[in-house]
């Protein structure tokens, strides 16, 4: 030691001073920093334990705080669930309608499949919790609803199409939802097969939905720029 100072560095009080005091202090989070920490912590839990198996007291603790910091933000479990569903919501919807940007109806089909195969692929905790029956009330509805709302993009789509080819506008309402239905329904099968691999999902939910039944192909192909 010279003149007090260690040959670490350190000062003499610097050395009599508690480890625990010496630690590096953690850095504190702003309320906006905490509040987006809680809600990727409660976004992967109620995917994975549901609303009902997920406690305010395992969201804290993972956090790292104590639950009056859990209510401080968001009032509780429920306020904290309805802002996870809220932007789950909102995603899947700006992804499904910003892809809908062909000109031939069969190619927008194949854009919208993609779309929706594309979000539970990427944000798959997501749609686990969409999936789920909701017990708390949502600004932007129920699963359901928020599929109803994707099928309105359809629909004006579709009523022009019917148009064009002399059949009854006033049903693209009906088969707009039962497109959009049958995606829907497909990609929650798809969630935990995963297989076939996503373009092929896409192809054979457009064969099925452009052909029918009665002329599907054998090898159905896509004719849009996406290929994967």
């Amino acid at each position: 030691m010279i003149d007090g100072v260690a040959t670490d560095g350190s000062t003499s009080s610097e050395k009599n001073r508690p480890s625990s005091t010496r630690r590096t202090r953690r850095v504190r989070m702003t309320g906006k920093e905490r509040r987006e920490q809680l809600l990727d912590i409660g976004r992967t839990l109620f995917a994975d334990k549901g609303f009902e198996g997920t406690s305010v007291e395992e969201i804290a603790a993972r956090a790292g705080v104590s639950k009056p910091v859990v209510y401080e933000h968001f009032g509780g479990k429920e306020g904290l669930y309805a802002v996870v569903v809220d932007r789950e919501m909102r995603r899947l919807l700006d992804m499904v309608t910003s892809a809908l940007t062909a000109g031939h109806p069969r190619e927008l089909l194949e854009q919208a499949a993609f779309a929706l195969l594309d979000y539970i692929e990427t944000y798959t905790d997501g749609f686990r919790i969409l999936v789920r029956d909701s017990p708390v009330a949502q600004s932007t509805g129920t699963f359901a609803s928020l599929i109803s709302d994707i099928a309105t993009q359809v629909e004006d789509i579709l009523g022009l199409e019917f148009k064009a080819r002399g059949f009854d506008p006033k049903l693209a309402p009906l088969y707009a939802q039962a497109l959009v239905g049958m995606v829907a329904l497909t990609g929650q099968w798809w969630l935990n097969v995963r297989k076939p691999k996503k373009a092929e999902v896409a192809a054979h939910l457009v064969n099925l939905a452009w052909h029918g039944l009665e002329n599907l192909e054998s090898k159905p192909r896509l004719i849009g720029h996406r290929k994967s």
